[in-house]
């Protein structure tokens, strides 16, 4: 072996970890949407757990991927320590399937349809395939389909490159040696938990092993233990992402190393009585790459069979050594680990969008409240809300564009962008929840009154905001375009509602029946309530413009009240509705 052939090794190895992770990115992206909801659904048992972390780490193609996911589950609250643990197991025998996958190139047979299954043989098929879906498609989901099919054909070019690189090898004296050492158990551990920590992939480092393997150097007694070591070493990856992460964020990235840990210790005592006691032939013999694979997959099935009861025990251990806080622990409700899976950190944003929308709107309605009641208790409820609503804001701002910054579809960055316009409208609902109750109370703390009629026309205003409140509100909630479309002509109504109040309340003035200081309040109440419509109708407009796929506000909204019947007739009926004439 001469320094062309470990160039050769190096150029192989690259290709082959490139391929992988670019194969495993747009497995993800691909099966992105459905993740969270097989996560949601499926991990309410144990062996539904189990399934599906077998499942999605089967598809992406990535336990450390999976384990990452869950760890930023757990942190942000969509999944319990419990489903993680069971998940987590799953995800140590799904990770198996890229090694029988790379088994298929040590495939030997004359037989033309036996060969066809080699990599050698479909690899460019599928390359040619991935480079169209790729270069000559549009859409976001086939470039991803492309991109998986090369990313395979790239790692699969890399294996046979490293294969044909090392397969020099098997002559050299000193690699005899070493393959030799670690036939000691210990070593060989240490040396599969390295390689994989630095590589950061046990599939990675499996198909490292294989391609060594061609070399016939590399004993069955040499890669068992160093493919025990390769699952100690791929924890490597959750234990970093759950720094800064929460008590049980970090408590599911332990389990995913006492896990491996405890499975590795226990079999590896096994595997040296077991050497120890009896003569098995088989361990000094070359190891295939088929046999590999085999080892892989049977080691990960006996820790998953012999930690699978004791989960409530790895509950308890990692609960013991990650104790409890002696004062409750808050956490981000937004957790940048979901970022390497931007549909699910999307879906996420959703989800805290919805709180702060639900947030805000129950204090611009509590405010309302307050006007005629003066409850202590809601004010400061208020106050907290609009504080909660401030901080969603910030956060999911921030977070937001970050996730615009990666690598994602047309669709899901419309679907952000369009987050991005709603934060700012809840956000400023719950600032004109402050302004009404501030309102409130200067009419409390300066002894202010309005007459029976502005009570009356200010109860029916109230009443056409609540109303538009809860159809913006139910619009961005359940995607409700009916709900949507009642918005914009409610707030024209309101519109109209403001300005005859305001003329009303000016005439009450110069009849003597209202003060000055009173009429200056009644034009903030009627500017705050008429603002808080506007941004309702912002929120309804972004509803129905992205289920048309356009997002000029303006626009649509200008449209539908100039050339819609349907517009008008709305706007009939909550004109009569909302009438100041019937007082």
């Amino acid at each position: 072996m001469d320094i062309f052939d470990v160039l050769t090794l190096i150029g192989g190895l690259s290709l082959f970890l490139f391929g992988m992770s670019i194969m495993g990115q747009a497995l993800e992206r691909r099966a992105g949407g459905n993740l969270r909801q097989l996560l949601e659904k499926f991990t309410t048992n144990k062996a539904a757990g189990l399934l599906t972390g077998l499942g999605i780490t089967a598809v992406i193609q990535s336990s450390s991927a999976t384990t990452v996911m869950v760890v930023g589950f757990v942190n942000s609250g969509l999944m319990t320590l419990k489903q993680a643990i069971n998940v987590i197991m799953g995800a140590n025998i799904g990770t198996t399937v890229t090694a029988w996958v790379l088994s298929l190139a040590g495939i030997e047979s004359s037989n033309m349809f036996v060969r066809l299954l080699k990599p050698a043989s479909f690899t460019p098929i599928l390359a040619v395939f991935g480079i169209v879906f790729y270069m000559f498609y549009k859409n976001d989901r086939k470039k991803d389909t492309g991109m998986i099919l090369l990313g395979f054909a790239t790692l699969m070019f890399g294996m046979e490159t490293m294969s044909g690189a090392v397969a020099g090898l098997r002559n050299i004296p000193w690699f005899q040696s070493l393959f030799i050492m670690f036939q000691n158990p210990v070593p060989g551990v240490l040396a599969g938990a390295i390689l994989t920590a630095v590589i950061q992939s046990s599939s990675a480092s499996v198909g490292i092993l294989q391609a060594l393997a061609v070399t016939g150097q590399v004993s069955y007694g040499a890669a068992v233990p160093i493919i025990m070591g390769q699952n100690i070493g791929t924890c490597v990856t959750a234990m970093i992402s759950s720094v800064g992460a929460n008590k049980n964020a970090k408590r599911a990235a332990l389990v995913h190393l006492s896990f491996n840990v405890i499975g590795t210790i226990v079999w590896l005592m096994v595997f040296w009585l077991i050497k120890a006691t009896f003569s098995l032939p088989f361990l000094d013999m070359s190891a295939s790459l088929l046999g590999i694979a085999v080892a892989h997959t049977v080691f990960n099935l006996l820790c998953t069979i012999l930690m699978l009861p004791l989960s409530g025990f790895l509950e308890k251990l990692v609960n013991r050594l990650v104790p409890d806080a002696k004062q409750p622990e808050t956490y981000s409700q937004l957790d940048e680990r979901l970022l390497s899976t931007p549909s699910i950190a999307l879906e996420r944003c959703y989800e805290v969008t919805a709180d702060m929308a639900k947030t805000a709107v129950s204090a611009l309605k509590e405010s309302l409240s307050y006007l005629p009641d003066k409850v202590p208790d809601l004010a400061a409820s208020v106050r907290r809300k609009e504080e909660r609503t401030d901080y969603y804001e910030d956060i999911l701002g921030t977070y937001l564009v970050k996730l615009s910054a990666k690598q994602i579809s047309g669709q899901d960055s419309a679907q952000a962008a369009k987050l991005l316009k709603m934060i700012g409208d809840f956000e400023r609902i719950s600032d004109h929840a402050v302004n009404l109750l501030e309102s409130g109370e200067e009419m409390q703390e300066k002894g202010l009154m309005f007459t029976a009629d502005a009570v009356s026309e200010l109860q029916i205003i109230i009443s056409a905001v609540n109303e538009i409140l809860d159809l913006s509100l139910t619009s961005f909630l359940e995607n409700d375009l009916t709900a949507a479309s009642m918005v914009e002509p409610l707030e024209q109504v309101i519109d109209q509602l403001k300005e005859q109040m305001r003329t009303r309340h000016i005439f009450r003035m110069q009849q003597g029946r209202c003060s000055i200081d009173a009429g200056f309040i009644w034009s903030d109440l009627l500017t705050n309530l008429e603002r808080t419509s506007d941004h309702c109708s912002n929120i309804a407009g972004c509803v129905i413009d992205m289920a048309h796929q356009n997002m000029n506000i303006h626009e649509s909204l200008r449209n539908i009240r100039n050339d819609s019947e349907d517009f008008k007739q709305k706007f009939r009926a909550y004109a009569g509705k909302y009438s100041l004439e019937c007082l």
